[in-house]
């Protein structure tokens, strides 16, 4: 199948419409004193389900044939796939069954269920997720939707660029988190679509390093045990993802699990809204400098706002995070 391109983000865009948010774009005055630039956030914490998974998720749905929907869809998830799939399916009244992994967040765990889906957990390792959504798919016939790799997903991921863009006007640079990369993906799709002459960097927890090692390796180097609080990002890189970011991309950086909840730490204070670890990423890497910024225009997708507060305030708080560097801190 050939890659996407901007006008199949467009399509999707068209078609999802009915059902998304067009979410909010925000700025901090403080957090732009701290960096020395301008730094718009693209709220996807305010998309339905929490996170930006819904749009990819409602485009494959309603991209299915009345045929293949009538047979259900499947996937495997930690979380914000997972509910986006079971709401989506919902909405167009069919099946969604799920495999999630047994550590998945309980907040998250409780949405799927909310949305309508059928749970079975699986071994919390990308493998045993992959092996038990392969057995549903030869059971039931139900269409495999994968989290990131599927070009649907992909191009209905696009569509957060498409509406930031639009918003915000001229960007110097684009981030995003990485895991499985179909958020990257899309993004990429969609500014050089735009013929934008945007730099587009995907953020990834040092924890689960796979992106950075698979693209300077140049072949794809799967997660084995990524052990970071980022629980959307420990999905490892598939083919399609991981030939548009080879060739899209600018660049990937990486953060350390102390620098994620520093920089959730600062959103929470300075903007006041709630964002879960996968959505700091990139926030970190702009607060501790993995990427030069000053004086300008700086684009960071927030990607979702799902936090299970009972984990977060025992152990993700437990030790003082490290002091973000500040330039010029202020309470604006």
């Amino acid at each position: 199948m050939e890659r996407p391109n901007l006008r199949d983000v467009r399509e999707a865009h068209d078609r999802i419409r009915p059902y998304i948010h067009r979410t909010p774009v925000l700025t901090s005055a403080s957090i732009n004193a701290m960096v020395g630039a301008r730094a718009l956030f693209k709220c996807e914490n305010f998309q339905k389900v929490g996170a930006f998974k819904f749009r990819g998720a409602t485009n494959a749905v309603f991209s299915l044939s009345d045929e293949e929907a009538n047979r259900g869809v499947v996937t495997h998830s930690s979380g914000n796939h997972a509910a986006a799939l079971a709401l989506a399916a919902r909405n167009r009244g069919i099946s969604a069954r799920i495999v999630m992994p047994s550590n998945a967040p309980s907040v998250k765990i409780a949405a799927v269920e909310g949305y309508g889906g059928n749970i079975t957990f699986c071994e919390p390792k990308p493998l045993a997720r992959e092996e038990a959504a392969d057995l549903i798919v030869k059971e039931t016939g139900s269409t495999l939707v994968h989290p990131s790799n599927d070009l649907s997903v992909i191009t209905g991921q696009g569509t957060v660029a498409l509406e930031f863009i639009e918003t915000a006007g001229d960007l110097d640079v684009i981030l995003t988190p990485l895991g499985g990369g179909g958020l990257l993906s899309g993004t990429a799709l969609t500014v050089r679509g735009l013929g934008a002459k945007i730099k587009v960097v995907g953020c990834e927890p040092k924890n689960a390093d796979d992106a950075y090692r698979s693209i300077r390796a140049g072949r794809i180097l799967p997660s084995v045990n990524p052990d970071t609080i980022a629980d959307g990002l420990r999905t490892s890189l598939g083919d399609n993802t991981f030939s548009i970011i080879r060739d899209l991309v600018d660049d990937i950086v990486l953060v350390s699990e102390e620098e994620i909840v520093a920089a959730m730490q600062t959103i929470f204070q300075r903007m006041k809204i709630v964002v879960e670890p996968s959505s700091a990423v990139p926030v970190a890497a702009v607060l501790f400098e993995k990427i030069r910024v000053t004086d300008k225009n700086v684009g960071i997708i927030l990607s979702g706002g799902n936090v299970d507060f009972s984990q977060f305030f025992q152990g993700m708080l437990g030790n003082p995070p490290p002091q973000t560097p500040r330039k010029n801190d202020s309470n604006g």
